[in-house]
């Protein structure tokens, strides 16, 4: 029901053309959860009928994931810490454990933020755990528009190539979040053994 009602706005918003698609994604970006491939994948298979432009697609999506990703850290910024304060000893959050998180995202921010952005049910979330530890701004901006940048590039392709069939695109992009995983399991591994050896 609730992706039929997204799939109902989407045809509205459409009509608002790359601005519309700006909107969308910077809700996709933010804490309201909202399925970027029924956005993308669509304006994808309207640049492969030349309706639409792909750079203005990938300037609107990445512009959108934008705003949305900082609406986040600005948010988690700002009043994150006072409401953990105030009520994170119900979800066993205490000083301790914001200390540890600051520790961490001092030194693996980049590689979580980018990474974050190309998992599922986590690409929108990634941003508050960067604005609570005070991530670096640049370093934040910088892989956050890396990660949504190439999340978005995928689904565009998607519909650029694949075009209306929902059947065959449900089944690639299925297989492509296995191999974008993959991928990443890979990526933080080796991640993980260069941080080792700079420790010996």
């Amino acid at each position: 029901m609730i992706r039929k009602l997204a799939e109902g706005l989407v045809d509205l918003i459409f009509d608002w053309g790359y601005f519309g698609i700006f909107l969308l994604m910077t809700v996709e970006s933010s804490f309201i959860p909202f399925p970027s491939e029924i956005v993308l994948v669509p304006a994808g298979y309207l640049a492969s009928k030349g309706e639409m432009s792909i750079s203005l697609i990938m300037a609107s999506a990445l512009g959108g994931s934008m705003i949305g990703a900082f609406i986040n850290y600005y948010l988690a910024l700002t009043l994150g810490r006072k409401i953990l304060r105030k009520y994170g000893k119900y979800f066993f959050i205490n000083e301790n454990a914001l200390e540890k998180m600051d520790g961490f995202f001092e030194k693996h921010g980049h590689i979580s933020t980018f990474t974050g952005r190309l998992i599922p049910g986590i690409r929108q979330l990634i941003s508050i755990p960067a604005g609570l530890s005070r991530m670096n701004l640049v370093s934040f901006s910088a892989y956050t528009a890396l990660g949504a940048g190439l999340w978005a590039l995928i689904l565009v392709m998607l519909g650029y190539f694949i075009g209306e069939n929902q059947e065959l695109i449900n089944n690639y992009l299925k297989q492509i979040i296995i191999v974008i995983l993959i991928t990443l399991v890979l990526l933080i591994y080796w991640y993980y053994k260069i941080q080792k050896r700079k420790k010996v």
